[in-house]
């Protein structure tokens, strides 16, 4: 999924160069409407994705906090064993909802953009 969002930004990034170029009135109306579905739609994909990834993340969390305690309270080297196993999982799914989130954020102001030019036009 990373992927496909770096990609996805890229050419909406590229998108954006253009309509800054023509000043956003080179797009009719109806151009400009299936534009904003399109990225409605994948703005949803990503924030599903996202929140598949945040709850995730928490309970990983969650479980190394508890190993943490169960190992203040009953040392055992299997809870450390166990530490370090979430930890070493925990730090790629902090890393890739990171990347989910600044990604949909982006996505964010391109469909304000494309809102705000809508406005600007009438």
């Amino acid at each position: 999924m990373e992927e496909r969002l770096k990609s996805y930004l890229k050419e909406m990034e590229a998108q954006s160069a253009r309509w800054e170029e023509e000043g956003g009135d080179a797009m009719t109306e109806q151009e400009r409407k299936r534009r904003m579905e399109d990225l409605l739609i994948q703005i949803g994909f990503f924030q599903h994705e996202r929140l598949i990834h945040l709850i995730v993340t928490v309970v990983f969390a969650l479980l190394t906090m508890l190993a943490i305690l169960g190992t203040l309270i009953a040392p055992q080297p299997a809870l450390f064993l166990l530490i370090l196993f979430l930890l070493i999982l925990l730090v790629p799914y902090i890393r890739h909802y990171y990347i989910l989130e600044n990604g949909v954020q982006k996505l964010y102001r391109y469909y304000d953009r494309l809102t705000s030019q809508k406005q600007n036009r009438f």
